[in-house]
């Protein structure tokens, strides 16, 4: 899930799309639509189930505080999640993103949900200038941008004073976890073929958000995830505005 805010977007955007065309993750129309349930001989099918599980209790989390009207989530991909939130909550959605292909796709596939909208392009464009949002979601795309506090910061320039930024289904390092991780991504990526996409991937770690006032949701090393049988790998952080 490309997230469109990055400076070398023109780079980016083939790069990421012929990614993930070699994994499989490039969905026929058809399957996008129904996403994030997909037949269970899918390469992926184990990772969805996980992504539908995170999907239900951020469902559950906005229906609850009925304080979210105005949605955005950044790095939208192909759609899916803005569809399913704008489906299942009343908030009016939009999804952001720079890959062209995914956007259009997106567009293509949810045409008819009326509270729904996508745009091409990146939350420092003029065109967000004077926008604000209830919520401001990352979901499986934080990794894609270089700098946390930096992007956190312009995210919270955007809310509304109840508003919150959430971030799911990305991953979030120690310290002393960083370095090989990292070796990981970049010898992954060179298997691929792909190896200028390690420039683009980081690895960012919880002690780069202690400027903000934050909230774990999800922590994937707790006692009540370990024995979970729906386990899930990644935190899920709630970030309020600074004016709460």
């Amino acid at each position: 899930m490309s997230t469109g805010t990055l400076n070398t977007a023109v780079e980016f955007d083939p790069l990421y799309f012929g990614l993930r065309q070699k994994e499989g993750r490039i969905y026929t129309d058809e399957e996008v639509a129904t996403l994030p349930f997909i037949y269970t001989s899918h390469p992926y099918y184990h990772e969805w189930v996980m992504r539908k599980h995170s999907q239900k209790a951020l469902l559950s989390y906005i229906n609850s505080k009925k304080i979210f009207s105005n949605i955005l989530e950044v790095g939208c991909g192909n759609g899916w999640l803005s569809s399913r939130i704008a489906k299942e909550t009343k908030a009016d959605v939009t999804g952001l993103d720079i890959n062209t292909y995914e956007l259009q796709q997106a567009e293509r596939v949810f045409r008819n949900v009326s509270n729904l909208n996508f745009i091409s392009g990146s939350l420092q464009s003029d065109q967000f200038r004077d926008e604000k949002f209830d919520m401001i979601l990352f979901a499986a795309s934080i990794q894609y941008f270089p700098s946390l506090k930096q992007i956190i910061q312009i995210a919270i320039e955007h809310l509304t004073l109840q508003g919150e930024v959430h971030i799911m289904d990305s991953p979030f390092y120690h310290i002393q976890e960083t370095a090989a991780a990292s070796q990981r991504t970049k010898e992954y990526y060179k298997a691929l073929g792909f190896e200028a996409m390690a420039g683009h991937y980081y690895h960012h770690q919880l002690a780069e958000l202690e400027y903000f006032q934050y909230k774990i949701l999800h922590h994937p090393n707790s006692w009540k995830n370990k024995l979970s049988i729906k386990k899930n790998p990644f935190y899920w952080i709630s970030i309020k505005n600074r004016y709460q």
